[in-house]
């Protein structure tokens, strides 16, 4: 995690109980989406978020284990069990 407050790390997570595209996530955050992107890395580093993609035959999205980091936006992303107890943690 980053050597700042966890405060907009939990504001992220807050807004990923369900699949939410990159757009939506700035949007929420209120903040620079390069700042945003780079919080959003490393909450995916520490497998607090997973990125997902659609599945077009299932109709659903699905975990993506790699992902492209320098398009953001090709992903949704969505709070992992992991990120969950981390953001109900007090600091």
């Amino acid at each position: 995690m980053s050597t700042m407050p966890p405060l907009l790390e939990k504001k992220i997570l807050g807004s990923l109980l369900f699949t939410e595209s990159f757009d939506a996530i700035v949007e929420e955050a209120r903040e620079n989406k390069y700042l945003v992107a780079d919080i959003l890395k490393d909450l995916i580093k520490n497998k607090y978020v997973s990125p997902m993609v659609f599945n077009e035959e299932k109709g659903e999205y699905q975990t993506s284990f790699m992902y492209d980091s320098d398009n953001m936006h090709a992903y949704h992303y969505q709070m992992t069990a992991k990120g969950l107890k981390f953001l109900g943690q007090k600091f």
